[in-house]
């Protein structure tokens, strides 16, 4: 699997990009119902696939990156190098979305075990995430790659209830 940041060609997606993207995302059935980020989640749009990309690539502190095995796309990540909050020191995963009929194939693993080495490569100590409270199987994919709960808290868009988790990304001098 490689990752590549995301890249619009003159302010937009390419039409084929952005198809298989809006594939992925319509694919999360189960994830789309529980975030409320699209009105239908059984109807999820390409423009509205473009417009919250285009939202994302705007923080000039987010990046997008696409995942591709056998050159087609399996998931992609949203990160972001620093948290809107001056005090949290650590870069965030905002999102990392697998297709939905290569779940439970190692992709999610892989995918964020890049993140990880981007980030670690970058210097950086750690990394956080928040999880939906009401996703209790993202919450155990992310505990079983190492992940801890560190708080509880409303996200900072849509005021949803999220647990808040953090993982080392440097080994400690006790280990």
């Amino acid at each position: 699997m490689i990752i590549e940041p995301l890249r619009p060609v003159a302010g937009a997606l390419p039409g084929p990009l952005l198809a298989e993207l809006t594939a992925l995302y319509a694919s999360n059935l189960t994830f789309q119902q529980l975030s409320g980020d699209f009105p239908d989640p059984r109807d999820i749009r390409p423009e509205q696939v473009a417009a919250s990309l285009a939202d994302e690539l705007a923080n000039p502190d987010t990046e997008v990156l696409l995942a591709r095995s056998q050159g087609r796309l399996v998931g992609v990540a949203v990160t972001l190098a620093h948290h809107p909050d001056p005090a949290d020191p650590d870069p965030w995963i905002g999102l990392l979305m697998v297709d939905a009929r290569r779940h439970r194939s190692g992709y999610g693993r892989r995918l964020a075990g890049l993140v990880e080495d981007r980030f670690r490569a970058a210097g950086r100590d750690g990394i956080r995430l928040a999880v939906l409270e009401n996703n209790p199987a993202a919450l155990a994919f992310w505990t079983a790659l190492g992940y801890d709960v560190i708080d509880h808290r409303r996200d900072h868009s849509l005021g949803r209830p999220c647990s808040v988790l953090h993982k080392a990304l440097k080994a400690t001098e006790a280990e």
